[in-house]
């Protein structure tokens, strides 16, 4: 536990997206073009000291380290008796992903 007083925070968050193609032609893609964050600090502490505060913030954050390091995704359709996982992938300095189908039982 990192003893820091911190006065006041206020953080902002701005988040892009776009859409493109259609719903009923079962095109439609969406995507996130990016997210910004701005964090404005009131403290006496040594800057160093704030600055340890705000990287365990982000490095504990579960949504920022999800979009900062993709995480599969379980999608489940018990009618069907299908399921399907999303693997994702790094490959030099592109992530990638792949849809693997799995029936119930095949773990």
């Amino acid at each position: 536990m990192l003893k820091t007083h911190i006065d006041k925070a206020k953080v902002f968050v701005t988040a892009r997206f776009k859409s493109d193609g259609s719903v009923l032609r079962e095109t439609i893609q969406a995507e996130g073009l990016g997210f910004k964050t701005r964090c404005e600090l009131t403290s006496n502490e040594l800057a160093d000291k704030v600055a340890k505060v705000v990287r365990n913030a982000e490095n504990g954050c579960y949504v920022m380290q999800t979009i900062l390091k993709p995480t599969p995704v379980e999608r489940d359709l018990p009618s069907t008796g299908k399921r399907w996982i999303q693997n994702y992938f790094r490959a030099g300095d592109r992530y990638h992903s792949e849809l693997v189908e799995r029936r119930y039982g095949d773990g």
